[in-house]
């Protein structure tokens, strides 16, 4: 009876311990998917929205690409390790949240200079890749030579690969103009890509990358489903749907080799932004901002996150409370457009980026 009583004892023991094991398993295998889990939703919920204007023109190197540094951008897009994807459908799997591929691409390409259609068009045309063209329709009416025409935006979209969108009637700096004419530069604009294309444009972007609250509410009620500024980041499900990132491309930040750094780029997702209007006052309060997010769902070591700033007023604070941050200036933003930019080099070798652009109006 004893040895029997000793026996069901280790029985017992080593049931339990096998159970432990078994639990401790599940508790790993369970963290171990969550993680997987997490990295893939994170992967395949943002996408990289790249912003070209001129090809070729080499007397505007700030909003121009030379041929050969587009060439060299088709070459990696079309290597196999990424997806181009028509902006409008990114646009929907954000507001859904339903899946995108990993390394999701979206080309846009602003103003319909002609350059887009001698230069660029033929290139994309031959590699299948799909773009969306944001049209200002005074210039095009006006018959300048700088511009496409009418019938080569109508010749692009009826390829089936170019989506056309807004970017209002005059260009305008839309932080400047009254309600009333924001509202006519956004239902006209429209009105006349209807007009001219048969299609009514659902994407807005804002000329320079300017808006303000008072806008971004315009264009949503205006009945585009999403707008984009021309600030660096990554779109993912936290981004504003009316103030979506873009990088910018041009001469000088066109190499090859930061070409691909920012199309493997990752979302840095944030919440709590301060301030969130894109337009600062002139001076006094408010400006210089009290900047800060929060980051969400990075598990990656924070304390690597640097932010910088394009304009002559220098950080002066940075803290991190968490994954809370704080960055102070030690100066008013001159008027003009700058951008603040933060920044970490993830675990997988891919930058997460988070940008944001600030309009400050002229005194």
């Amino acid at each position: 009876m004893v040895i029997w009583t000793s026996f069901r004892a280790r029985i017992t023991q080593a049931h339990s311990r096998l159970i432990c094991s078994l639990l401790l398993l599940c508790i790993t295998l369970t963290g171990i998917i969550g993680i997987n889990r997490a990295s893939a939703q994170e992967a395949v919920t943002s996408a990289v929205i790249l912003m070209y204007h001129r090809f070729g023109e080499d007397d505007y190197a700030s909003t121009s690409v030379t041929m050969e540094q587009f060439q060299a951008h088709v070459t990696e897009l079309t290597s196999g390790k990424y997806t181009v994807t028509p902006l409008s459908k990114i646009v929907e799997a954000l507001k859904a949240g339903t899946p995108l591929p990993e390394r999701t691409i979206a080309l846009t390409i602003d103003d319909a200079y002609a350059s887009v259609y001698n230069n660029a068009w033929p290139i994309l045309k031959r590699e299948g890749l799909p773009f969306t063209l944001f049209v200002a329709t005074e210039p095009v009416d006006k018959g300048s030579p700088d511009f496409m025409t009418w019938d080569q935006i109508a010749e692009l979209q009826a390829s089936g690969l170019v989506e056309i969108g807004s970017q209002a009637v005059t260009h305008p700096h839309m932080p400047l103009k009254s309600a009333t004419r924001n509202s006519e530069e956004l239902t006209l604009s429209a009105d006349r890509l209807q007009e001219k294309t048969g299609t009514r444009p659902s994407m807005f972007a804002y000329p320079y990358g300017e808006a303000s609250h008072e806008v971004m509410t315009l264009a949503q009620e205006g009945g585009y489903s999403a707008a984009f500024g021309q600030h660096s980041g990554v779109a993912n499900s936290t981004s504003d749907m009316f103030y979506l990132p873009r990088f910018p491309i041009n001469v000088n930040y066109g190499g090859v080799e930061r070409f691909t750094r920012l199309i493997n780029a990752l979302p840095l997702p944030v919440s709590g932004l301060t301030p969130s209007n894109p337009t600062l006052p002139a001076q006094g309060q408010g400006n210089p901002p009290a900047f800060g997010f929060t980051v969400e769902a990075v598990s990656e070591n924070l304390s690597d996150l640097k932010c910088y700033h394009s304009d002559a007023s220098q950080i002066s604070q940075f803290e991190q409370l968490g994954n809370r941050f704080e960055v102070r200036f030690d100066s008013a933003f001159a008027p003009g457009r700058t951008r603040v930019n933060c920044t970490m080099l993830g675990h997988s070798g891919r930058w997460r980026w988070f940008g944001m652009q600030y309009y400050v109006p002229p005194e």
